[in-house]
């Protein structure tokens, strides 16, 4: 996409903006999203366990509430950073991008039976996460 600073200006100004840095950035953006998800459901689960209509021994996972609490809290910290380092383009941003966006999914399946719709959405936002990563992620150049 080409900018330019109008038809009445002396000094004309065109810069370029590849499809992929769009992508990434957005990418960049629903992993701190999805970050932050994870957080307060792991301080939900740590603050009030008795909040949850499923019982701890009926997840996928064999955890009790306090564990998947520590679990989802330190890893949302984890998907924040990533998401934040995501924007720098650097190779090792992309990798722990992706990385964290596929233990974002993993640990939201095992959520499924105590969120079912916050953890289906953030199943689906993490695939497109790993998909605007995976095909875009090369156009993204280091500083």
């Amino acid at each position: 996409m080409s900018l330019t600073a109008g038809p009445h200006s002396s000094r004309e100004s065109t810069f370029d903006v590849p499809g992929g840095y769009a992508w990434i950035s957005f990418a960049s953006l629903i992993l701190i999203l999805i970050g932050s998800f994870h957080a307060i459901q792991g301080l939900a689960a740590l603050l009030n366990a008795d909040s949850f209509e499923v019982a701890d021994d009926r997840l996928w996972v064999p955890a009790d509430y306090t564990t998947w609490g520590w679990v989802q809290l330190i890893g949302g910290i984890i998907v924040v950073v990533a998401g934040a380092a995501l924007f720098t383009g650097r190779l090792w941003a992309r990798i722990v991008g992706l990385v964290a966006a596929f233990a974002s999914a993993i640990a939201s399946i095992g959520f499924l039976p105590a969120y079912p719709l916050c953890s289906t959405i953030m199943i689906a936002m993490d695939i497109i996460v790993i998909w605007a990563i995976t095909i875009h992620g090369a156009e993204m150049k280091e500083a």
